[in-house]
């Protein structure tokens, strides 16, 4: 049976004359960014010389957002991590509760993501909720997304801890931080399109409408400032496709060839992906910035998913000791494909998209996925070892260094 899961550089942008807000806002970054710093810097009673310091990490900050490709690099060691506990935050979910369910080890914790040519600062909260006040952030994806984004909860709840509030259909989540008038939305949905119903349990192929879009989150887009959109593991799942209300084809149905069109999982993907982005390009009232996160790869081995294969590793790899699976590599071909075309579609004083190539991060990282620890010991499930999430705290916490710098310099540009 077939598993249902499954260089690049930034936009120059021209340096604008910031205002007297955004200059302060600026000077506040860029003395929090420094703080971070102090454990490589000197001290020193001399004051002219902190100042230098102070300018020195500023110059060299700002020249890695014009210049640096934060998504090329390699792990490095990092001991002080990790920066929360299963204890300390209460939004990890069971099957990514790695320390809950006994996983022995602990070094998949202790190391960072260092970019070539240049430093990521880590995660700051307080620099986080600084860079944010006032705005607004969506994630649309899958549970990966969900991965992320509790992720980046569980890291901001050493300064603040939101309301939350959920709409029935659990398609929406909302994340208030009121202190900083700063909200976060989830929107469920692994297609990016319009879907039948998504439910596992019946066995049936889902039923995907590749030139609709999925309203729940495209309706909302216009009132956010940022959005991360993610989609892949989903796609690997037999489904039904229609193009203009008529069912055209399948991927990995049970018919026989002769009876319905088959095709491979890379076309359904592609359309979802010109569809969304198509939705986002004509929303009216939208000028946000939509990050476009890449495929996070999974790492089974030894087997598929519902054979035998596992992720026993427990340090990262090298990058002449990866690749992407075929059918991975081609959805991450087409994520930056379609990006191309997004982006020439953009609209005059409208949104943006952005790359987020988080593939090759994580690539790198087959030991940081719950396997077995993701469920108490003897629990049956139909993914016993899961090689597509990753646990909390764990290397998915790096995308959130990511995202910090991503909004950085959207805001020291604007």
């Amino acid at each position: 049976m077939m598993s249902p899961f499954g260089k690049s550089q930034m936009r120059k942008k021209a340096v604008k004359v910031a205002p007297i807000a955004a200059l302060l806002t600026l000077l506040l970054i860029i003395h929090l960014y420094s703080s971070s710093s102090s454990s490589t810097t000197s001290t020193t009673t001399t004051s002219d010389h902190k100042l230098s310091q102070t300018r020195a990490t500023a110059d060299k900050l700002i020249k890695s957002a014009a210049e640096c490709d934060i998504f090329t690099g390699q792990w490095v060691r990092n001991p002080e991590g990790p920066y929360y506990t299963n204890e300390t935050c209460n939004r990890i979910q069971e099957h990514q509760n790695c320390m809950k369910f006994g996983r022995p080890d602990t070094e998949y914790l202790r190391w960072k993501w260092k970019p070539d040519g240049c430093d990521l600062p880590l995660f700051r909260p307080d620099l986080f909720l600084e860079l944010v006040r006032g705005k607004s952030l969506a994630f649309v994806g899958d549970s990966v997304a969900r991965n992320h984004m509790q992720s980046l909860l569980c890291l901001l709840s050493k300064v603040a801890r939101p309301e939350e509030t959920a709409e029935p259909s659990g398609k929406q989540i909302w994340f208030r931080y009121k202190e900083y008038d700063f909200n976060i939305c989830l929107f469920w949905a692994p297609y990016l399109v319009k879907t039948g119903s998504l439910d596992t349990t019946t066995g049936r192929p889902f039923d995907l409408y590749l030139d609709e879009v999925d309203e729940t989150w495209s309706s909302q887009v216009a009132q956010f400032n940022f959005v991360v959109i993610s989609a892949g593991h989903w796609f690997f799942r037999p489904s039904y496709f229609h193009i203009n209300g008529t069912r055209s084809g399948c991927v990995y149905c049970p018919e026989p060839y002769e009876d319905i069109e088959h095709l491979l999982p890379s076309f359904i993907y592609r359309r979802a992906f010109h569809t969304a982005f198509s939705s986002i390009n004509s929303a009216p009232g939208y000028n946000g910035v939509t990050f476009v996160r890449t495929l996070s790869p999974s790492h089974f081995e030894g087997g598929t998913f519902d054979n035998h294969g596992n992720c026993l590793r427990m340090s990262p790899v090298k990058r002449d000791e990866a690749e992407l699976e075929e059918r991975e590599a081609e959805f991450h071909k087409i994520q930056l494909e379609e990006l191309g075309i997004a982006r020439k579609a953009e609209k005059v004083n409208g949104g943006r998209f952005e790359m987020f190539d988080a593939t090759m991060s994580l690539l790198l990282r087959p030991d940081g996925h719950p396997s077995k620890y993701g469920s108490p010991p003897g629990v049956k499930l139909v993914m016993r070892y899961d090689c597509v999430h990753w646990c909390l705290p764990g290397p998915i916490d790096a995308w959130n260094d990511f995202l910090q710098e991503l909004l950085r310099r959207e805001i020291q540009d604007n």
